[in-house]
């Protein structure tokens, strides 16, 4: 566990009696599990704000009292309790007093397994039968307080996809609370940034796919990313995808690009890459025309409305618009190839090509059947990029821009004709 905390003995202050320390949350949760420590969060029983900023506490809170300890800077939070005073996850009203007891403050947590708390001897505080939810393997809510904070449907997924490997499963009855969620508009409240930060947790996940699954089984995926659960139920060509269903591919896509990959922005231009997928008319399925435009308009849209980074954005747009010529690369004329290097903006930005032909293998391999196959596109598509990009830059002396561009564009058309004839 490490060095127990500091303060009741810091010089020239007593010990309160009342006063109790508990380590809570996913640390003790963790512990159980053998899992590594990345982070610990402490409560304080029996104080008042006064009293831990007289032992030399700084106060970090706004909403409640939260402070950081003055030698190791981890937080510790005066137990709490809560009470719902409008919508959103911002509609509450939070009480902290000596009097609040940790059984009140745990019970406002979203699950069982989250409201363990470990004393300063080691003993383990368990009200509301966490220990015996990890033994089950269940994620269950602590109280019907749950329905009261909408993010609680995201870290519910979240939580499922990071312990899937584990065996987790959401409980049933957890689960119907979720739905209720999403039915009633409290999901409707959250914050995009919210939902953002969220995803983007479960996309370092070990199974983010199982993050999706979850919030479609609750009717809270149409409601956060309608882009995505309108895909599922979209027919495809069977000869190229055996799965038919476009929800279906793209999960496969995103699996795929958790094994290939732990870089989150390749995983979410997997995730988004066949977006337009979902608007094409009924009257062409199960072909998909101009699917990859109406894709990159989906994702830009999409990445806008959740405030995502600009490099999340400009991958997952670059992937939606040219993932099908990527596949076609053994069939491109050299011309071809140069022209999806240079609207890949390849020589500037090689590492982002390198990101971009990771998510396009995800994309080939996200098929029924085809998730051992090679990708050889990838591999002529490196090549390519190399020798057109060993082609120097011409002398500049004397001449305009245009005159340098045509020939270097010409030279290094030259170069990949060679190296492709090279084999």
């Amino acid at each position: 566990m490490g060095r127990r905390p500091a303060f009741t003995r810091l010089p020239g202050h007593g010990y309160h009696v009342g006063m109790k320390i508990y380590l809570v949350g996913g640390a003790v949760r963790d512990k159980l599990l053998g899992l590594p420590l990345k982070e610990r969060d402490w409560v304080v029983v029996g104080a008042s704000p006064a009293e831990m900023m007289a032992r030399g506490f700084r106060p970090v809170g706004r909403e409640f009292p939260v402070f950081l300890h003055p030698e190791t800077g981890e937080e510790y939070a005066l137990a709490r309790s809560e009470r719902k005073t409008g919508p959103g996850y911002h509609g509450f009203e939070f009480h902290s007093a000596p009097d609040v007891t940790l059984e009140d403050d745990l019970r406002r947590r979203d699950l069982t397994i989250n409201a363990l708390a470990e004393d300063e001897r080691g003993a383990l505080m368990d009200p509301y039968h966490g220990g015996r939810d990890l033994e089950a393997r269940l994620l269950r809510h602590v109280s019907p307080a749950f329905v009261e904070d909408p993010v609680r449907v995201l870290r519910v997924a979240r939580f499922a996809a990071r312990f899937a490997p584990l065996g987790f499963r959401v409980a049933p009855e957890t689960l119907a609370l979720m739905r209720e969620m999403a039915l009633n508009g409290e999901v409707d409240t959250l914050m995009p940034e919210r939902v953002w930060q969220e995803t983007l947790k479960a996309l370092a996940t070990q199974q983010p796919v199982e993050f999706f699954q979850v919030l479609r089984a609750c009717g809270a995926l149409a409601r956060v990313f309608p882009e995505l659960d309108r895909l599922f139920g979209v027919p495809q060509p069977a000869k190229h995808h055996p799965e038919v269903d476009t929800g279906v591919h793209v999960m496969l896509v995103l699996d795929q690009a958790a094994r290939l990959t732990p870089d989150t922005a390749v995983r979410f231009a997997a995730l988004t890459h066949d977006l337009g997928k979902g608007t094409t008319p009924h009257a062409v399925l199960p072909h998909h025309y101009g699917h990859e435009e109406r894709s990159v308009k989906l994702v830009e849209a999409l990445c806008t409305r959740l405030k995502a980074p600009r490099e999340y954005k400009e991958l997952a747009m670059l992937v939606a618009r040219f993932h099908g010529l990527a596949h076609r690369a053994g069939e491109l004329r050299p011309e071809t190839l140069l022209k999806l290097l240079k609207e890949c903006d390849a020589f500037r930005r090689p590492e982002r090509f390198r990101q971009f032909l990771l998510a396009c293998e995800a994309d080939a391999r996200g098929r029924t059947g085809f998730a051992d196959r090679p990708y050889p596109q990838a591999g002529r598509l490196r090549r390519a990029l190399a020798a057109a990009g060993a082609v120097p830059v011409p002398d500049t002396a004397g001449r305009t821009g245009e005159e340098i561009g045509a020939e270097l564009h010409a030279a290094r058309l030259q170069a990949l004709r060679e190296a492709l004839e090279r084999g």
